[in-house]
């Protein structure tokens, strides 16, 4: 082992975590991190909320690369992979591994001709927000094309600076490719109290510097226009590589973030893999999974006793800021699992909304929940969260009570 050698192709969180992992688990031999932004690698939520707000100029990860022995290669970029000879190429030319990691995380869905324009954004890295974040500072006006999670806490950060704020979405309800619209149409009050316009069934026809266009021909100028439609697994470089991509283009790892190329392994925002908890391929761009899938990969690559059982099924976990509210989901519901209310939608209280397996009318049959999502309501999120991963059948009468703690809920 200590004549081997790991390569990360990433050094986001999936692939700074995936060094921490293999040291913190004892492997002796070298590790090279590989980047391809100059910047020490860093955390990406706060870019949407402080480094956009000017309280955080950086944020950068609290890793010891050199006390670790992690040898860092930044500003480098990954151009492919030579799966018989064991390379990794890239454009300041080949790294020789004995095992390969893939976590090139994820990359926005930009609109066609846009990338030169300097009046049109994404937010993805530490440049992104650096460059949006002028716009801010002057209170310049900003239109946001999509109110996904990106564009949502963009659009909070802009009105919180004294922006003139407008949000276009060409679905009906805000949040339309995450959640369904009766979930999320409350969340609509959040932008008019907050000052911001929220315009839902509106299509962008054009994306020019300083404008956005409708269909219906109205243009909506803007100092800054945002673009927030989404994001893809980075793996357009290992095209020709052989590495298999599921159709998403994600990296297609199994259980135990293997790839089907030996020696070759895949966390983060850029692989998919089986969930037997699920019954289906999860592909999650979120935070906590990039965190935790480098522990199945540190202990598949170490090849120890406890390989064997290193399964990377967790129950998916994101959170969002927006608008002074905090927004938490855990799991993963399907079209046909039936969503239980607890507590008043829009109430100062906040609410919650719990996904039962079951079709047909009326009152799902008890069972073990496969989603929560809550709004300014903590605890419910612990407590429904554990009950996915540990299976917990529960009464949906009682889940449906917000005077009763979900833990209490369990049949």
């Amino acid at each position: 082992m200590a004549q081997e050698r790991v390569v990360v192709a990433g050094a986001g969180l999936a692939g700074v975590q995936t060094a921490v992992e293999l040291r913190q688990r004892g492997w002796e031999g070298g590790i090279t991190l590989v980047g391809a932004e100059p910047h020490r690698p860093y955390d990406r939520p706060p870019l949407s909320k402080d480094v956009l707000l000017g309280t955080a100029d950086s944020t950068a990860l609290d890793v010891d690369f050199a006390a670790l022995g992690v040898e860092l290669l930044l500003g480098r970029t990954a151009t492919g992979v030579s799966v018989a000879e064991r390379l990794l190429r890239t454009d300041a030319g080949p790294l020789p591994y004995d095992h390969l990691v893939l976590a090139t995380g994820s990359e926005p869905v930009t609109l066609p001709g846009t990338a030169s324009m300097p009046g049109v954004h994404v937010l993805r890295t530490l440049d992104d927000a650096r460059r949006l974040k002028p716009v801010l500072d002057a209170r310049g006006s900003v239109v946001a094309v999509g109110p996904g999670w990106i564009g949502a806490e963009a659009a909070t950060a802009a009105r919180a600076a004294g922006c003139r704020v407008t949000v276009v979405e060409a679905g009906h309800h805000p949040l339309a490719g995450a959640l369904p619209g009766e979930v999320t149409e409350p969340m609509r009050r959040w932008y008019a109290d907050a000052g911001a316009e929220l315009r839902t069934g509106q299509r962008v026809t054009a994306v020019r510097d300083g404008e956005v266009e409708l269909a219906g021909g109205e243009v909506l100028g803007a100092d800054a226009v945002l673009v927030g439609i989404g994001s893809r697994p980075a793996t357009g470089w290992l095209a020709g590589s052989g590495i298999g991509l599921a159709p998403d283009g994600s990296v297609r790892a199994d259980e135990r973030l293997r790839t089907d190329a030996p020696g070759v392994w895949a966390a983060g925002d850029c692989a998919s893999f089986p969930s037997a908890r699920y019954g289906r391929r999860l592909l999650v761009h979120h935070w906590d999974n990039a965190l935790t899938g480098p522990r199945a990969v540190a202990e598949g690559i170490l090849g120890g006793p406890d390989a064997a059982d290193a399964v990377h099924d967790p129950v998916p976990y994101f959170w969002s800021e927006q608008f002074g509210h905090h927004v938490q989901y855990a799991g993963h519901h399907g079209p046909d699992d039936r969503p239980l209310w607890r507590g008043e939608p829009g109430g100062a209280d906040g609410w919650t909304v719990v996904w039962l397996p079951g079709d047909g009318p009326g009152t799902p049959p008890a069972a073990v929940p496969t989603a929560v999502l809550t709004v300014d309501r903590p605890r419910d999120l612990a407590q429904g969260r554990r009950a996915i991963e540990r299976g917990t059948v529960l009464d949906p009468g009682r889940v449906a009570d917000p005077s009763v703690p979900l833990k209490a809920a369990a049949r």
